[in-house]
């Protein structure tokens, strides 16, 4: 079970450096996520746990209007100082929490790397099912449960005291994230489990040992109902 005070609590330090500690479970989440966007031009989104805002500013580039959210004041207030944050509706709310919309709100929610920090999966898919339109997608990636067998969580280098910081993870199972995902009554139409491989190693100065090992896991889920 995680502590949520001590996850909002790392996640307000984390903020002043997020974008900079050249953190590769991020640059590895991005590239997969993005790649599962499509064409959101007009269409409505929500960007769940929102962090700095790397997948809503990307959203509102490319012509959506975004909602974020986000329980960490010190990351939103990161993600409101990047150009392009005036078309983006950054907002508080903590996702173990329901969400403060009406059914069938969203064409598209996204999710990056929350799960971790959740200890109800079945709340968070049920309210993402609930403000998602029919036929509406949702997109929710997670560190691979794999990660954990490494020893491997959410942490970082706080830039003052020097420390190495781990907000707090909940090591939940694969299985367990599908079943809560379709459980809701979501198809699932994708789930992809992404690698880093040799140049990604090198590029982010890895252990060897890295090289294929499974990082992050991408689902693709549909609102047929």
């Amino acid at each position: 079970m995680s502590d949520l005070a001590n996850v909002m609590a790392g996640y307000d330090r984390w903020a002043v450096v997020y974008d900079a500690d050249q953190n590769p479970m991020q640059a590895l989440e991005g590239l997969a996520v993005r790649d599962r966007f499509g064409n959101v031009d007009g269409l409505k989104v929500l960007d769940l746990g929102c962090g700095t805002g790397r997948h809503a500013l990307r959203l509102a580039e490319n012509g959506a209007v975004v909602t974020a959210l986000d329980f960490s004041e010190g990351m939103l207030s990161e993600a409101r100082r990047k150009p392009g944050a005036d078309l983006v509706d950054f907002l508080p709310h903590d996702l173990s929490e329901p969400l403060p919309f009406a059914e069938s709100e969203f064409d598209l929610v996204v999710s990056g790397l929350v799960l971790e920090h959740l200890d109800d999966l079945d709340l968070f898919f049920s309210e993402i099912h609930r403000v998602v339109k029919s036929h509406g997608r949702a997109i929710v990636s997670a560190m691979h449960p794999a990660m954990f067998l490494r020893g491997s969580q959410a942490r970082f280098t706080d830039p003052i005291s020097g420390d190495l910081v781990h907000p707090g993870s909940v090591d939940h199972k694969l299985g367990d994230m599908i079943m809560a995902a379709v459980k809701t009554n979501f198809e699932l139409c994708s789930i992809d489990e992404h690698s880093p491989d040799a140049a990604f190693i090198e590029q982010f100065d890895m252990k060897a040992t890295s090289t294929d090992w499974p990082m992050v896991v991408v689902m693709e889920l549909s609102r047929t109902d």
